[in-house]
Protein backbone atom coordinates (compact mmCIF):
# COMPACT_ATOMS: atom_id res chain seq x y z
CA UNK A 1 0.00 0.00 0.00
CA UNK A 2 1.21 3.48 -0.69
CA UNK A 3 0.68 6.82 1.00
CA UNK A 4 1.05 9.76 -1.35
CA UNK A 5 2.74 12.91 -0.12
CA UNK A 6 1.28 16.17 -1.41
CA UNK A 7 -2.25 14.81 -1.26
CA UNK A 8 -2.35 11.71 0.88
CA UNK A 9 -4.29 8.85 -0.69
CA UNK A 10 -4.30 5.33 0.72
CA UNK A 11 -5.67 2.59 -1.48
CA UNK A 12 -7.38 -0.47 -0.08
CA UNK A 13 -5.24 -3.58 -0.37
CA UNK A 14 -6.85 -6.75 -1.60
CA UNK A 15 -5.90 -10.40 -1.50
CA UNK A 16 -4.68 -11.37 -4.95
CA UNK A 17 -4.76 -14.60 -6.89
CA UNK A 18 -2.86 -14.71 -10.16
CA UNK A 19 -2.61 -18.42 -10.69
CA UNK A 20 -2.56 -17.94 -14.44
CA UNK A 21 0.68 -15.91 -14.36
CA UNK A 22 3.97 -17.48 -15.23
CA UNK A 23 7.07 -17.53 -13.05
CA UNK A 24 8.71 -14.66 -14.90
CA UNK A 25 8.78 -12.62 -18.08
CA UNK A 26 10.77 -13.22 -21.24
CA UNK A 27 14.21 -11.70 -21.62
CA UNK A 28 14.28 -7.96 -22.14
CA UNK A 29 14.18 -6.88 -25.75
CA UNK A 30 12.33 -9.97 -26.92
CA UNK A 31 8.87 -11.40 -27.08
CA UNK A 32 8.16 -15.08 -26.74
CA UNK A 33 8.73 -15.38 -30.47
CA UNK A 34 11.51 -12.88 -31.21
CA UNK A 35 12.35 -9.17 -31.21
CA UNK A 36 9.69 -6.73 -30.03
CA UNK A 37 7.89 -5.13 -32.97
CA UNK A 38 5.24 -2.93 -31.37
CA UNK A 39 5.54 0.79 -32.03
CA UNK A 40 3.19 1.69 -29.19
CA UNK A 41 3.65 0.91 -25.51
CA UNK A 42 0.65 0.74 -23.17
CA UNK A 43 1.30 2.44 -19.83
CA UNK A 44 -1.01 2.59 -16.82
CA UNK A 45 -0.53 5.59 -14.53
CA UNK A 46 -2.61 6.51 -11.51
CA UNK A 47 -5.03 9.43 -11.39
CA UNK A 48 -3.69 12.45 -9.51
CA UNK A 49 -0.07 11.31 -9.20
CA UNK A 50 1.76 12.88 -12.13
CA UNK A 51 0.62 16.04 -13.85
CA UNK A 52 -0.06 16.02 -17.58
CA UNK A 53 3.14 18.03 -18.06
CA UNK A 54 5.29 15.56 -16.12
CA UNK A 55 3.77 12.62 -17.97
CA UNK A 56 4.46 14.38 -21.27
CA UNK A 57 8.10 14.83 -20.26
CA UNK A 58 8.51 11.10 -19.63
CA UNK A 59 6.76 10.25 -22.88
CA UNK A 60 8.94 12.68 -24.84
CA UNK A 61 12.14 11.18 -23.42
CA UNK A 62 10.89 7.68 -24.18
CA UNK A 63 9.85 8.57 -27.73
CA UNK A 64 13.19 10.29 -28.39
CA UNK A 65 15.10 7.22 -27.21
CA UNK A 66 13.03 4.59 -29.02
CA UNK A 67 10.97 6.19 -31.79
CA UNK A 68 7.95 4.46 -30.27
CA UNK A 69 4.85 6.02 -28.77
CA UNK A 70 3.46 5.69 -25.26
CA UNK A 71 -0.26 5.17 -24.86
CA UNK A 72 -0.78 6.39 -21.30
CA UNK A 73 -4.05 5.26 -19.72
CA UNK A 74 -5.00 6.91 -16.44
CA UNK A 75 -6.44 4.55 -13.82
CA UNK A 76 -8.73 5.38 -10.90
CA UNK A 77 -7.88 4.36 -7.34
CA UNK A 78 -11.09 2.47 -6.59
CA UNK A 79 -10.33 -1.29 -6.52
CA UNK A 80 -7.05 -0.68 -8.33
CA UNK A 81 -5.21 -3.73 -6.97
CA UNK A 82 -7.97 -6.03 -8.15
CA UNK A 83 -7.93 -4.35 -11.56
CA UNK A 84 -4.16 -4.69 -11.82
CA UNK A 85 -4.23 -8.36 -10.82
CA UNK A 86 -6.86 -9.07 -13.48
CA UNK A 87 -4.93 -7.19 -16.16
CA UNK A 88 -1.63 -8.88 -15.35
CA UNK A 89 -3.24 -12.32 -15.67
CA UNK A 90 -4.30 -11.62 -19.27
CA UNK A 91 -2.20 -12.51 -22.29
CA UNK A 92 -2.19 -8.88 -23.45
CA UNK A 93 -1.63 -6.85 -20.27
CA UNK A 94 -0.53 -3.23 -20.16
CA UNK A 95 3.22 -3.17 -20.68
CA UNK A 96 4.13 -0.81 -17.84
CA UNK A 97 2.11 -0.25 -14.67
CA UNK A 98 2.50 2.29 -11.88
CA UNK A 99 2.20 0.49 -8.55
CA UNK A 100 2.24 1.88 -5.04
CA UNK A 101 5.71 1.12 -3.67
CA UNK A 102 4.60 -1.16 -0.82
CA UNK A 103 2.13 -2.99 -3.09
CA UNK A 104 4.83 -4.31 -5.44
CA UNK A 105 5.28 -7.59 -3.46
CA UNK A 106 1.59 -8.42 -4.00
CA UNK A 107 2.23 -8.85 -7.70
CA UNK A 108 5.89 -9.86 -7.74
CA UNK A 109 5.29 -12.90 -5.55
CA UNK A 110 2.91 -14.37 -8.12
CA UNK A 111 5.28 -14.03 -11.07
CA UNK A 112 3.16 -11.30 -12.64
CA UNK A 113 6.04 -8.80 -12.91
CA UNK A 114 9.28 -9.03 -14.86
CA UNK A 115 12.50 -9.45 -12.91
CA UNK A 116 14.61 -6.36 -13.69
CA UNK A 117 17.49 -7.18 -11.35
CA UNK A 118 19.96 -7.42 -14.23
CA UNK A 119 18.87 -3.98 -15.43
CA UNK A 120 19.08 -2.15 -12.09
CA UNK A 121 22.59 -0.81 -12.72
CA UNK A 122 21.67 0.69 -16.08
CA UNK A 123 18.37 2.04 -14.78
CA UNK A 124 19.92 3.72 -11.74
CA UNK A 125 22.93 4.97 -13.74
CA UNK A 126 25.17 5.07 -10.68
CA UNK A 127 22.55 6.65 -8.45
CA UNK A 128 21.54 5.31 -5.04
CA UNK A 129 17.81 4.66 -5.15
CA UNK A 130 16.00 5.51 -1.92
CA UNK A 131 15.65 2.41 0.30
CA UNK A 132 11.99 3.19 1.02
CA UNK A 133 11.24 2.80 -2.70
CA UNK A 134 13.69 0.07 -3.66
CA UNK A 135 13.14 -2.08 -0.56
CA UNK A 136 9.50 -3.06 -1.17
CA UNK A 137 10.30 -3.68 -4.85
CA UNK A 138 12.97 -6.20 -3.89
CA UNK A 139 11.45 -9.61 -3.17
CA UNK A 140 13.74 -12.48 -2.18
CA UNK A 141 16.72 -10.58 -3.52
CA UNK A 142 15.24 -9.79 -6.94
CA UNK A 143 14.11 -6.35 -8.12
CA UNK A 144 10.67 -6.14 -9.74
CA UNK A 145 10.09 -2.40 -10.19
CA UNK A 146 11.92 0.89 -10.60
CA UNK A 147 11.10 3.91 -8.43
CA UNK A 148 9.11 6.76 -9.97
CA UNK A 149 8.73 9.30 -7.13
CA UNK A 150 8.49 9.52 -3.36
CA UNK A 151 6.66 11.47 -0.69
CA UNK A 152 7.37 11.56 3.04
CA UNK A 153 6.92 13.46 6.29
CA UNK A 154 8.71 16.31 8.01
CA UNK A 155 7.95 18.49 11.02
CA UNK A 156 5.69 21.47 10.28
CA UNK A 157 5.59 24.28 12.85
CA UNK A 158 3.82 27.59 13.41
CA UNK A 159 6.57 30.23 13.59
CA UNK A 160 4.35 32.71 15.44
CA UNK A 161 3.42 30.24 18.21
CA UNK A 162 7.02 29.17 18.56
CA UNK A 163 8.20 32.80 18.66
CA UNK A 164 5.76 33.58 21.49
CA UNK A 165 7.60 30.95 23.50
CA UNK A 166 10.90 32.64 22.69
CA UNK A 167 11.98 30.28 19.91
CA UNK A 168 13.03 31.81 16.59
CA UNK A 169 15.10 29.04 14.96
CA UNK A 170 14.29 25.45 14.10
CA UNK A 171 15.90 22.78 16.31
CA UNK A 172 18.66 20.62 14.89
CA UNK A 173 18.76 18.02 17.67
CA UNK A 174 16.22 15.98 19.59
CA UNK A 175 17.35 17.56 22.86
CA UNK A 176 16.77 21.01 21.42
CA UNK A 177 13.40 19.93 20.01
CA UNK A 178 12.10 18.69 23.36
CA UNK A 179 13.41 21.82 25.12
CA UNK A 180 11.56 23.98 22.59
CA UNK A 181 8.38 21.95 23.03
CA UNK A 182 8.67 22.26 26.81
CA UNK A 183 8.73 26.04 26.40
CA UNK A 184 5.77 26.01 24.02
CA UNK A 185 3.77 23.76 26.35
CA UNK A 186 4.47 26.08 29.30
CA UNK A 187 3.38 29.10 27.26
CA UNK A 188 0.11 27.40 26.22
CA UNK A 189 -1.37 25.63 29.27
CA UNK A 190 -4.95 25.68 27.97
CA UNK A 191 -6.71 22.27 27.90
CA UNK A 192 -6.61 20.50 24.57
CA UNK A 193 -3.59 22.36 23.21
CA UNK A 194 -0.71 20.25 21.87
CA UNK A 195 2.83 21.55 21.63
CA UNK A 196 3.27 18.74 19.07
CA UNK A 197 0.12 16.94 17.92
CA UNK A 198 1.05 13.28 17.43
CA UNK A 199 -2.01 10.98 17.17
CA UNK A 200 -1.62 7.61 18.83
CA UNK A 201 -2.67 5.69 15.73
CA UNK A 202 -0.21 7.59 13.51
CA UNK A 203 1.98 4.60 12.73
CA UNK A 204 3.86 6.27 9.89
CA UNK A 205 5.34 8.70 12.40
CA UNK A 206 5.65 6.32 15.34
CA UNK A 207 7.71 3.89 13.29
CA UNK A 208 10.36 6.57 12.92
CA UNK A 209 11.22 6.14 16.62
CA UNK A 210 11.54 2.35 16.20
CA UNK A 211 13.82 2.68 13.18
CA UNK A 212 15.75 5.50 14.83
CA UNK A 213 16.62 3.19 17.74
CA UNK A 214 17.81 0.49 15.33
CA UNK A 215 14.67 -1.63 15.58
CA UNK A 216 12.62 -3.22 12.82
CA UNK A 217 9.03 -4.30 12.32
CA UNK A 218 10.08 -7.75 11.20
CA UNK A 219 13.08 -9.67 9.96
CA UNK A 220 13.34 -12.23 7.17
CA UNK A 221 15.32 -15.46 7.10
CA UNK A 222 15.09 -18.16 4.45
CA UNK A 223 11.90 -16.65 3.06
CA UNK A 224 10.09 -16.50 6.40
CA UNK A 225 9.25 -13.30 8.25
CA UNK A 226 9.32 -12.90 12.03
CA UNK A 227 7.96 -9.96 14.02
CA UNK A 228 10.83 -8.09 15.69
CA UNK A 229 9.17 -5.49 17.90
CA UNK A 230 10.19 -7.39 21.01
CA UNK A 231 13.88 -6.74 20.29
CA UNK A 232 15.73 -4.43 22.74
CA UNK A 233 16.22 -1.78 20.05
CA UNK A 234 12.56 -1.78 19.01
CA UNK A 235 11.47 -1.67 22.65
CA UNK A 236 13.72 1.34 23.22
CA UNK A 237 12.17 3.11 20.24
CA UNK A 238 8.63 2.31 21.33
CA UNK A 239 9.25 3.62 24.84
CA UNK A 240 10.81 6.80 23.43
CA UNK A 241 7.82 7.32 21.16
CA UNK A 242 5.33 6.82 24.00
CA UNK A 243 7.20 9.30 26.17
CA UNK A 244 7.26 11.89 23.39
CA UNK A 245 3.62 11.38 22.45
CA UNK A 246 2.35 11.50 26.03
CA UNK A 247 4.48 14.54 26.88
CA UNK A 248 3.65 16.86 24.00
CA UNK A 249 0.37 15.71 22.45
CA UNK A 250 -2.94 16.26 24.26
CA UNK A 251 -4.46 13.17 25.99
CA UNK A 252 -7.37 13.17 23.54
CA UNK A 253 -4.92 12.36 20.73
CA UNK A 254 -3.84 9.00 22.11
CA UNK A 255 -6.51 6.85 20.48
CA UNK A 256 -7.13 8.69 17.20
CA UNK A 257 -5.53 9.03 13.78
CA UNK A 258 -4.59 12.12 11.82
CA UNK A 259 -8.03 12.60 10.27
CA UNK A 260 -10.36 12.45 13.27
CA UNK A 261 -9.82 15.16 14.19
CA UNK A 262 -7.95 16.43 11.16
CA UNK A 263 -4.52 17.47 12.36
CA UNK A 264 -3.94 19.93 9.51
CA UNK A 265 -7.16 21.71 10.48
CA UNK A 266 -6.06 21.70 14.13
CA UNK A 267 -2.77 23.28 13.12
CA UNK A 268 -4.52 25.84 10.92
CA UNK A 269 -6.79 26.89 13.80
CA UNK A 270 -3.96 27.22 16.33
CA UNK A 271 -4.83 24.17 18.46
CA UNK A 272 -1.34 22.80 18.00
CA UNK A 273 2.00 24.44 17.32
CA UNK A 274 3.62 21.50 15.55
CA UNK A 275 2.71 18.44 13.50
CA UNK A 276 4.44 15.73 11.49
CA UNK A 277 2.86 15.71 8.05
CA UNK A 278 3.38 15.37 4.33
CA UNK A 279 2.86 18.92 3.07
CA UNK A 280 2.09 22.44 4.19
CA UNK A 281 -0.50 22.74 1.42
CA UNK A 282 -3.29 21.10 3.43
CA UNK A 283 -2.71 23.59 6.24
CA UNK A 284 -2.75 26.56 3.89
CA UNK A 285 -5.96 25.31 2.32
CA UNK A 286 -7.63 25.59 5.74
CA UNK A 287 -5.98 28.89 6.66
CA UNK A 288 -4.31 30.81 3.80
CA UNK A 289 -3.37 33.57 6.26
CA UNK A 290 -0.62 31.29 7.62
CA UNK A 291 1.39 31.67 4.43
CA UNK A 292 4.84 32.83 5.43
CA UNK A 293 4.29 31.75 9.05
CA UNK A 294 5.04 28.06 8.53
CA UNK A 295 8.43 26.44 8.98
CA UNK A 296 9.60 22.89 8.41
CA UNK A 297 12.51 20.69 9.47
CA UNK A 298 13.37 16.97 9.44
CA UNK A 299 12.57 15.18 12.69
CA UNK A 300 15.93 14.94 14.51
CA UNK A 301 17.23 11.59 15.74
CA UNK A 302 16.60 10.76 19.37
CA UNK A 303 19.61 8.43 19.41
CA UNK A 304 22.30 9.88 17.11
CA UNK A 305 23.19 13.59 17.28
CA UNK A 306 23.54 15.22 13.90
CA UNK A 307 21.21 12.79 12.15
CA UNK A 308 17.50 12.69 11.37
CA UNK A 309 15.02 9.93 12.11
CA UNK A 310 14.52 7.50 9.19
CA UNK A 311 11.17 8.05 7.48
CA UNK A 312 8.48 5.96 5.87
CA UNK A 313 8.44 6.72 2.15
CA UNK A 314 5.21 6.61 0.24
CA UNK A 315 5.41 6.81 -3.51
CA UNK A 316 5.17 4.84 -6.71
CA UNK A 317 7.24 2.35 -8.68
CA UNK A 318 7.01 1.38 -12.33
CA UNK A 319 6.84 -2.32 -13.13
CA UNK A 320 6.87 -4.31 -16.35
CA UNK A 321 4.18 -6.95 -16.86
CA UNK A 322 5.77 -10.38 -17.15
CA UNK A 323 3.42 -11.19 -20.04
CA UNK A 324 4.18 -8.00 -21.94
CA UNK A 325 5.26 -8.70 -25.50
CA UNK A 326 7.32 -5.50 -25.45
CA UNK A 327 9.93 -6.02 -22.77
CA UNK A 328 12.65 -3.89 -24.36
CA UNK A 329 10.33 -0.93 -24.95
CA UNK A 330 8.96 -1.24 -21.44
CA UNK A 331 12.47 -1.15 -20.00
CA UNK A 332 13.17 1.96 -22.09
CA UNK A 333 10.13 3.63 -20.52
CA UNK A 334 11.45 2.88 -17.05
CA UNK A 335 14.82 4.35 -18.05
CA UNK A 336 13.14 7.51 -19.28
CA UNK A 337 11.13 7.95 -16.08
CA UNK A 338 14.10 7.38 -13.77
CA UNK A 339 16.58 9.45 -15.79
CA UNK A 340 18.29 12.43 -14.17
CA UNK A 341 16.85 14.81 -16.75
CA UNK A 342 13.22 13.75 -16.28
CA UNK A 343 13.46 13.43 -12.51
CA UNK A 344 15.00 16.90 -12.22
CA UNK A 345 12.84 18.79 -14.69
CA UNK A 346 9.51 17.00 -14.27
CA UNK A 347 9.22 14.90 -11.11
CA UNK A 348 10.79 17.65 -8.99
CA UNK A 349 10.61 20.72 -11.22
CA UNK A 350 6.98 20.40 -12.27
CA UNK A 351 5.25 18.19 -9.71
CA UNK A 352 7.35 18.77 -6.60
CA UNK A 353 7.68 15.10 -5.69
CA UNK A 354 10.80 13.78 -3.96
CA UNK A 355 13.09 12.25 -6.63
CA UNK A 356 14.21 8.64 -6.55
CA UNK A 357 17.84 8.88 -5.39
CA UNK A 358 19.97 10.59 -2.78
CA UNK A 359 22.08 12.17 -5.53
CA UNK A 360 19.01 13.71 -7.16
CA UNK A 361 17.88 15.05 -3.78
CA UNK A 362 21.28 16.70 -3.32
CA UNK A 363 21.30 18.19 -6.82
CA UNK A 364 17.75 19.60 -6.68
CA UNK A 365 17.39 20.61 -3.03
CA UNK A 366 19.14 23.98 -3.36
CA UNK A 367 16.53 25.25 -5.81
CA UNK A 368 13.58 24.45 -3.55
CA UNK A 369 11.76 26.76 -1.16
CA UNK A 370 12.88 26.11 2.45
CA UNK A 371 9.57 24.49 3.39
CA UNK A 372 10.07 21.88 0.65
CA UNK A 373 13.78 21.35 1.20
CA UNK A 374 13.15 19.87 4.66
CA UNK A 375 11.05 17.07 3.16
CA UNK A 376 13.78 16.24 0.65
CA UNK A 377 16.40 16.18 3.39
CA UNK A 378 14.24 13.89 5.53
CA UNK A 379 13.76 11.48 2.60
CA UNK A 380 17.48 10.74 2.39
CA UNK A 381 17.12 8.37 5.35
CA UNK A 382 14.30 5.86 4.89
CA UNK A 383 13.45 2.28 5.83
CA UNK A 384 11.29 -0.10 3.83
CA UNK A 385 8.30 -2.02 5.11
CA UNK A 386 8.53 -5.84 4.79
CA UNK A 387 8.67 -6.87 1.13
CA UNK A 388 6.00 -9.55 1.28
CA UNK A 389 2.42 -9.79 0.02
CA UNK A 390 1.27 -10.16 3.61
CA UNK A 391 2.17 -6.57 4.38
CA UNK A 392 -1.07 -5.55 2.67
CA UNK A 393 -2.97 -7.32 5.45
CA UNK A 394 -1.21 -5.28 8.13
CA UNK A 395 -2.22 -2.02 6.51
CA UNK A 396 -5.75 -3.04 5.53
CA UNK A 397 -6.78 -4.53 8.88
CA UNK A 398 -5.50 -1.42 10.74
CA UNK A 399 -3.80 -3.65 13.32
CA UNK A 400 -0.71 -1.46 13.24
CA UNK A 401 -2.84 1.59 14.11
CA UNK A 402 -4.30 -0.24 17.09
CA UNK A 403 -0.87 -1.45 18.18
CA UNK A 404 0.52 2.05 18.56
CA UNK A 405 -2.70 3.36 20.12
CA UNK A 406 -2.55 0.58 22.71
CA UNK A 407 0.87 1.84 23.72
CA UNK A 408 -0.03 5.54 23.66
CA UNK A 409 -3.13 5.06 25.81
CA UNK A 410 -1.46 2.64 28.20
CA UNK A 411 -4.12 0.00 27.55
CA UNK A 412 -1.25 -2.42 27.17
CA UNK A 413 2.37 -2.26 28.23
CA UNK A 414 4.99 -1.73 25.54
CA UNK A 415 6.28 -5.28 25.97
CA UNK A 416 2.83 -6.88 25.90
CA UNK A 417 1.71 -4.87 22.88
CA UNK A 418 4.86 -5.83 20.99
CA UNK A 419 4.49 -9.52 21.80
CA UNK A 420 0.88 -9.55 20.61
CA UNK A 421 1.59 -7.61 17.42
CA UNK A 422 4.66 -9.72 16.64
CA UNK A 423 2.43 -12.80 16.71
CA UNK A 424 0.08 -11.13 14.23
CA UNK A 425 3.03 -10.16 12.01
CA UNK A 426 4.28 -13.76 12.08
CA UNK A 427 0.94 -14.95 10.76
CA UNK A 428 0.08 -12.17 8.31
CA UNK A 429 3.48 -11.70 6.69
CA UNK A 430 3.78 -15.43 5.92
CA UNK A 431 0.18 -16.05 4.88
CA UNK A 432 1.02 -16.47 1.20
CA UNK A 433 3.51 -19.27 1.84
Amino acid sequence: MRTRSLAVCVTAAAALSLAGCGSGGPAHGTTAGGPAKAATLTVWLMDGDLSAQATAAINAAFEKATGAKADVQIQQWANINTKISTALAQNDPPDVIEIGNTDVPLFAATGALSDITADQASLSAGQSWLPGLLGPATVEGKVYAAPLFAGNRAVIYNKALWARAGITTAPTSFTQLTADLDAIRAKNPQPGFSAFNFPGQYWYGALQFVWDAGGQLATESNGRWTGALDSPAAQQGLRAWKSFQNSYSAPASRNVDTKSPDQAAMFASGKTATILDTSINTVLKDNPALKGQIGTFPFPSATTPGRNQPVFLGGSDLAIAAKSANQALALAYLKAATSTAVQTSAIVGIDGWTPVSTQLIDSTQAGLPPTSAAFFQAAKSSVATPATPGWATIESDASINTFFADIATGRTSVAQAAASFDAHLDQALNASQ
